[in-house]
Formats: structure tokens, sequence, C-alpha cells
């Protein structure tokens, strides 16, 4: 396998194109460092031979003097291109970082569930940073290298026609040899960085999960499974270092010659009084010049292989292409929308179905009291509604539009989802009531929160609107954190609202609080109440219950509620707690 320099452009023209600025004065920069490098050694053969020859002081000290000179420059000028080549990488790889970002936030569900946060983290992250160290660094170094190599073989060439050919036909068999054997380590690292991926991702959710490991005792069992991880990185890198060992040990066979054949052919051509000392000098000194890019190359073909392996990850990612495709923009009536399940179909797994032949209408303003035991397809329905998923089969209507002929954006910004978890971010209040939409006035956000009773909360924050929020919502009460949910709803103003029994785990007073929030946001808007508890169904107009993905019962509560056949009368009779565990 080969470093696949096609695909490595893809990822980064379009973000180095708009650069082309920078990127012509770093050519600029480049040629100039090689050009010194070139001429400077040609002032070092003047010196020797002026020596050898008995020249004036004053002659010897000009030349001295402006060989450090032009060795002074060509430092400040490597500098300035290694400072461009640094910020047009990294301009360019973070222009990448986020398309790619932005490009996992509009793949399916599906993918989300089959990748872990820190596999995304690694690929997003780690493998585009490797880019921007491949660009900054190592094409640089690889295109002035070659570039110096030219230079030299162009100088040697003018001195005497045999070391032309003679280090012409080194060179070219050193860059063939070095090309043969640069490849085998890429399958190794590739491994290696997968493995790195899913450590990433064990940590992640161990992390995540360190309240329960710690009460269920399972922390040996981590330490353990970290240990595993490692071993297989270790197991890996292993099989990369032997690799590069045999890279370097042909790197270093290829130096040796080089200066075999400097010894050889300066000592042959001087003493046969074809080339001056100064002249055999130059070319022991070109002889180390070009060591360097041959030792350069051999030094980071490890980043090559991994340039390799990250580029066609990074390609592989982008190329995954979402399940769900936006419609051609479809418009939803404004106000309460109608609500249409007709013959839905879903699973998960195929030949697992979670849906089947589900259909039932709910009218705009009414309220539906959605039942079911675990399992049973709630949170299902929910998923379908926001489009995380399309049925397999049927279809959904949303005031009697198809979602699907919809855009995405425009279904999400006209439902809207209340739980019991509320996700708050490291960020300012208004950011996190937003969502980072400032286009929303501060004077609206001030009346809903005095109109959710959370005046007080807000007059008690340092800063107001611009207050940070702690991670997770540190510093805030449950019910607080519940009512920041309603204020978001309340923000977006959409015509369906999904709650999920948002106030079964607070205290009564917070919970009368939270109670009459939901009374203002269901006026005049259409919603479905996940129910499991008796006071949460008494505000439904409408029952639907579910079992193993299909409908068992549906009908206006109040009828079903007097109803001694109905199933849901005899859930009330029971108690949905017991029933729906």
């Amino acid at each position: 396998m080969k470093v696949p320099w096609r695909r490595y452009w893809e990822l980064l023209a379009k973000h180095i194109t708009p650069q082309k600025g920078r990127f012509v004065a770093l050519s600029v920069l480049l040629l100039t460092s090689i050009g010194l490098q070139v001429a400077n050694p040609q002032i070092m053969r003047y010196f020797v031979d002026a020596a050898s020859s008995g020249r004036e002081v004053h002659a010897l000290a000009l030349a001295a003097l402006a060989f450090i000179g032009l060795a002074i420059l060509q430092q400040a000028i490597g500098v300035g291109a290694s400072y461009v080549g640094e910020n047009v990488a990294w301009t360019a790889t973070n222009a990448l970082r986020a398309e790619l970002a932005r490009h996992c936030l509009t793949l399916d569900m599906g993918f989300h569930n089959d990748s872990s946060p820190g596999e995304l983290i690694e690929r997003i992250d780690g493998d585009v940073s490797e880019l921007a160290n491949f660009f900054s660094q190592l094409v640089i170094r690889i295109v002035g290298n070659v570039l110096l190599l030219l230079g030299i073989l162009i100088a040697l060439a003018l001195e005497d026609w045999r070391l032309g050919l003679g280090y012409g036909i080194f060179a070219t068999g050193a860059l063939l040899l070095l090309n043969r054997v640069k490849d085998i380590a890429i399958a190794p690292q590739k491994a290696m960085r997968a493995a790195n991926a899913d450590l990433f991702g064990f940590i992640e959710e161990r992390l995540a999960g360190t309240e329960d490991i710690r009460s269920c005792g399972a922390v040996e069992f981590c330490i353990r499974g970290l240990y595993r991880l490692q071993a297989v990185i270790l197991k890996h890198w292993r099989q990369s270092s032997r690799m590069y060992w045999v890279i370097n040990f042909v790197g270093g066979m290829m130096m040796m010659v080089a200066h075999a054949l400097a010894f050889v052919g300066g000592f042959y051509l001087y003493r046969r009084g074809i080339i001056t000392l100064g002249t055999a000098y130059l070319v022991l000194y070109y002889t180390n010049i070009i060591g360097r890019p041959i030792h350069e190359l051999t030094q980071h073909v490890e980043s090559l292989q991994t340039i390799g392996a990250s580029t066609e990850r990074l390609a592989d990612l982008r190329h995954i292409a979402p399940q769900i495709v936006d419609g051609p923009g479809a418009e939803f009536p404004a106000g309460a929308l109608s609500l249409e399940l007709g013959d839905v179909s879903f699973s998960y797994v195929a030949d697992e179905p979670v849906l089947a032949e589900l259909s039932f209408r709910l009218e705009p303003g009414r309220v539906l009291g959605l039942l079911g035991r675990t399992g049973s397809g709630k949170t299902t329905i929910a998923r379908l509604l926001f489009r995380l998923y399309d049925p397999t089969a049927g279809v959904v209507r949303l005031g009697d539009v198809d979602i699907r002929q919809a855009k995405a954006r425009a279904v999400r910004e006209r439902v809207a989802l209340v739980t019991q978890d509320v996700q708050l971010f490291q960020a300012t209040v208004r950011d996190n009531l937003t969502f980072f939409n400032h286009s929303i006035p501060d004077e609206h956000i001030l009346a809903v929160l005095e109109d959710l009773e959370l005046g007080d909360w807000f007059r008690s924050l340092p800063q107001g609107l611009d207050t940070k929020l702690e991670p997770g919502g540190q510093g805030l009460s449950a019910g607080e954190a519940q009512l920041l949910a309603f204020t978001r709803v309340f923000l977006r103003n959409p015509g369906l609202v999904i709650l999920d029994e948002a106030s079964s785990r607070l205290d009564r007073l917070t919970e009368q609080r939270i109670e009459r929030a939901i009374d203002k946001l269901l006026q005049q808007r259409t919603a479905i109440i996940i129910a499991h508890r008796l006071g949460t169904v008494q505000r439904a107009d409408d029952i639907l219950i579910l079992e193993k993905g299909r409908l068992m019962e549906q009908g206006e509560r109040a009828r079903l509620a007097a109803d001694p056949d109905s199933r849901f009368y005899h859930l009330l009779q029971t108690g949905l707690e017991e029933v729906l565990a």
C-alpha cells in the first residue's frame, strides 16, 4: 500500500486553494533557501583554494564573512518558510476539522450508534493533526530536499561530468531503494491507530460511567480492560518498530556508500589534477548535504506511514453518506401541527421489528398520552418524528406533509422534545437556552424566563445571560435544569411537543412549577406525552397504548377511562407504574 497522495490532496485542496498568496510566499522562501544552501559551499571552496595558493588575508576574511552572512540569511529564510508552512497547514486542517465535524453531525443515528465518541475524536482531531504535521513539516522538507538534491547534482555536474554522473546514479538508486521499503510499515501503523481509537472509546465510556463503575466494584475490571487494549497497541507498535529498523538500516547503508563515493572519487580526481583541493572539499560538503535529505526521509518514514493510514481513514469518513437525505423543501403550516403515522414499520436490526404497521392520527392542538412497556416503541416514535431515522415502510406526516419531503432542519425546528435528562453545555446561559442562535433577542429570553418562574434564579446570576454554566449543569437543581429545557422549547415555538415524563424525578413543590410550565407549553400546540404515572395521563385528550410495536388501543381518554372493557380502564385500576414497568 502506498501513501495516497491523491486522496491527501482531495482532503485539503479546497482549504489550501483560498491561501494562494501564502502558498506563493512559501514557494519563494523555499526556493531561496535551497539556492543559498547550494551557493554557500562555493564560497568555502574559494576559501580553501585561496588559502592553499597563498592569497592575501583580506580576501580570505571577505570570503569568511560572506559565508557566515549567507549562512545566517539562509537560516532566517528557512525559519520564515517553516512559519508560513505551519500557517498554511493549520489554517487548512482546522477548516478540514470543522468540515468533518459538520459532516458527522449530518450522519444518521445508526452511524453514531456504531461509532464511539472516542473513535470520532481520534479521527477528527488525531488524524487531522497528522495531516497538519505532514504538510507543515514533511511536505516542506520532502519538496525542499528533492529540489536541493537536484541543485547539488547540477552543481556537481558543472564541476565535472564524472561527479555529476556518479552522484546521479547514486541518488537515483537511493531514492528507488527508499521507495521500495517505505511502505512496509503502513499496515501495522494503520492497525495501531485503529487500536488507539479503540482505547480512546474505552476511556470515554468508562469516564462517563465512573459513578456506576465505582459503586459496582468494577474498577479492577476496567483497569484490566485498559491493559488489554494497551497490549494490542504495544503489539502493533513492535511490528511497526521492526519495519522502521529495516528502513533505518537501508538509510544508513546508503550514507556509507555516499561518503565512500566522495572520498574515493574526490581523491582520484584530485591526484589526477582534474579538480582542486577546494573542489574536493566541495564534493565532500555536498555529500553531507545529500545525506541530509536521505537521512530526513528515512527518519520521517514513520510519519509517511502514519499519514497513509490517517488519509485513508479520513477519506473513508468523508465518503460515508447519510441515510437521512433532505427532501425538496416542503413547508409545514404555521401553528399546531397534526400528526399522522400511516402503516409505519421500523427496525434497528433486520428481522427484528420495533414498530409494525402502526397507524394513527392526532389532530392539531390535541394532547396524546402514549403508553406502553419498555421496548414497546415509544422512544422509536419520537426518533421517527425528529427524522433521526426513516421508517422502513409507511409514512410519517406533520401538518399533512410527508416529513421526507421537507428539509431535516425544518422538521427539527417544528418538533421539540423535553426529557428527564437535560443536556447543558459549558457555555453561557444565553447559548444554552438558544443553542447558540444569536438571532433571538435577549428581551425575548428574559420574558420567557419570567413566564416560567425563573426570574429570581436569573437575577441571582453574577453576569446575567453571559454567566457561564458549569459542565453538566453543576450548581443547578434538577428543577432549574428542567425549566431551562422548557425555556428552550418556548424560544423555538414548535408546532409539536414531545414530553417524556419531564417531572417524574422532582420534589412536589418543584413538580408543581413544572406542571404550570407544561400547561403554558401545551397551549395552542400539539403534544405527545410519554406517560408513566396517572397524574400525567390526566392531561391527555387521547390515549394510545403500544405493545411490542403494535397499536393495542386508541381513543379519547374520557371515553376509554369510562369503558370497563378497555385496556386503559384496566391500567387506571391497576396503576400505570405496576403494569408498565
